[in-house]
């Protein structure tokens, strides 16, 4: 095991190469997470506050590959460290970056091996959003307490 991942909250292993790597394996779970909702905040907020801290850029705007309900949508493509990422565009990027047209599909971003307990963990401590579904302070949602079936009989109704 890779010594900066047993102790995935120290401040020195906040570095960009590992911040990048945190925020590509919560982007690559959260594509085949089924509550991706938690997942892709983290990695919105986290690449917010890198690109505000400098330590992440705007490149441009990308046509989307898979629009909502529009015929055309773009998405803002931002570099971390080695990386490349896509996040919703803000009104002030259409009007300052320029637009880069159809995304290139062989370009691809490094491996990265990092399990996604310890890249949350990570992004968890550089922005300071906590999961609020798991929270084990927090009592359970939709958390339905068991009925006994009651039975009829024959020809009985409820």
């Amino acid at each position: 095991m890779n010594p900066d991942q047993k102790h995935p909250l120290k401040s020195d292993n906040l570095t960009i190469e590992n911040l990048a790597q945190a925020v590509f394996i919560v982007n690559r779970h959260a594509k085949t997470a089924i509550n991706p909702k938690y997942l892709y905040k983290l990695k919105q907020e986290s690449l917010k506050k890198l690109i505000d801290e400098g330590k992440a850029k705007k490149l441009g705007l990308h046509f989307s590959e898979n629009p909502k309900n529009s015929q055309q949508q773009s998405d803002c493509l931002v570099q971390c460290g080695r990386y490349l990422f896509h996040i919703p565009p803000t009104k002030t990027d259409f009007i300052n970056l320029p637009h880069l047209g159809k995304l290139d599909g062989r370009v691809r971003n490094p491996k990265a091996v990092m399990s996604l307990n310890t890249a949350k963990a990570i992004l968890q401590s550089y922005t300071g959003i906590m999961d609020q579904e798991n929270s084990p302070n927090l009592p359970r949602k939709n958390h339905r307490t068991y009925q006994k079936p009651v039975f009829k009989k024959l020809g009985e109704r409820y």
